[in-house]
């Protein structure tokens, strides 16, 4: 399908999500410009609490709601290309298991220290992967998005960055891109390397200076590092709330995120990023025992990283009850909407410089509404 066709279909589809039950009615722009000083919304995965996430109708919703940013998870197929999947694992987001010529593919692998059942990226060429269509990640507390199942393909890079241009065109306004490049060293050692591969697509696209609205993040420290040798990009360096990044595991390191969430980790951060990628409550504001988040109950880590001259990008901002602290829930039903925007209205009185959220209408109208008020 032309991509001029698909978003025909996606600006009426839009306009019905948006005036659906998700829809917060508050998601018009603010009156000032955009700057790096007012935080940024990134579409986690697209509007992936609207659709299947990783789709170029996903894309397309979350941009048309407001995004700033639209966030991209690759890994690479057998050859080499890369495709838009949070995992390399196929089965939670597409339909492979219903392809019957693919099930003597299915196997086991250890994927960055875990073992793993299923299909994998780097056992498809590209044009098999074609042959895929997304489905829903979690349909038991997002059933809505399950009617897109099987109507949207699994899009490259080049695809989706396309899209973005064509969309900046026609809405007459700049959409960055928020890439993360996954399970770098396990790509690595498969001779699949991608940190070259994504730099010099994006360097052919436009993008390779700092100013440039693009973000390159990863779990991984010698991804980040080979990124910072031979680009000019942004970096953002990701911290899980547990565990070490894989590639200082294998490599005999005992650095953990911990260590690296510290006033010198943060500063050894400095030296090949950009900013941080925080997990929200492990690192800014823990939930107390109750399941209640408290302001008077914030770390100093905003302080910390902004002292080393970090940027702060917490993730990951969810509007159903399933995702939210007991205090933000609205009932017992993990699919409905809680109160997402009072949780998010709490973490940016901290000053973070931006966040990853699935629900880009409401981190639109809760960001702007913050900008207006400070």
């Amino acid at each position: 399908m032309r991509i001029e066709s698909l978003l025909l279909k996606l600006l009426s589809a839009t306009i019905l999500l948006l005036s659906s039950q998700y829809a917060t009615g508050q998601n018009q722009s603010v009156d000032v410009p955009l700057s790096e000083k007012i935080p940024l919304v990134i579409a986690h995965r697209g509007a992936s609490g609207y659709l299947p996430e990783h789709t170029l109708a996903a894309y397309s919703t979350a941009v048309l709601q407001g995004a700033d940013y639209i966030e991209l998870d690759l890994v690479s197929t057998r050859d080499g290309q890369l495709i838009a999947r949070h995992d390399n694992e196929l089965n939670l987001t597409t339909n492979i298991a219903d392809h019957v010529d693919f099930a003597d593919r299915r196997t086991e692998k250890i994927v960055d220290g875990r073992t793993v059942k299923g299909w994998f990226s780097e056992d498809f060429s590209l044009e098999e992967i074609r042959r895929l269509r997304a489905i829903e990640r979690i349909p038991g507390i997002r059933p809505a998005n399950t009617r897109f199942n099987g109507q949207f393909t699994v899009p490259t890079l080049e695809e989706a960055i396309s899209l973005i241009k064509k969309l900046q065109k026609s809405l007459n306004r700049e959409i960055g891109l928020y890439i993360e490049l996954k399970h770098s060293t396990y790509f690595d050692q498969l001779g699949l390397t991608m940190e070259e591969v994504l730099v010099q697509s994006l360097r052919d696209n436009g993008y390779n200076e700092f100013q440039h609205k693009v973000f390159l993040q990863s779990f991984e420290i010698s991804s980040l590092r080979s990124l910072n040798a031979i680009t000019n990009l942004k970096l953002i360096q990701l911290l899980g709330n547990s565990g070490q990044p894989y590639d200082e595991r294998i490599s005999g390191s005992i650095l953990t995120y911990a260590d690296m969430a510290t006033a010198q980790g943060l500063r050894e951060i400095a030296v090949y990023a950009d900013g941080v990628g925080p997990e929200k409550y492990h690192y800014l504001i823990p939930q107390n025992e109750r399941g209640e988040l408290k302001l008077e109950n914030t770390s100093d880590f905003v302080t910390l990283a902004h002292a080393a001259g970090l940027l702060v990008h917490p993730y990951t901002f969810r509007a159903e009850n399933e995702f939210l602290p007991n205090s933000f829930q609205t009932s017992a039903d993990p699919a409905a909407l809680g109160s997402a925007a009072k949780e998010l209205d709490l973490f940016l009185q901290l000053g973070i410089d931006g966040f990853f959220t699935d629900h880009t209408d409401i981190g639109v109208a809760v960001r702007d509404r913050y900008v207006r008020n400070r």
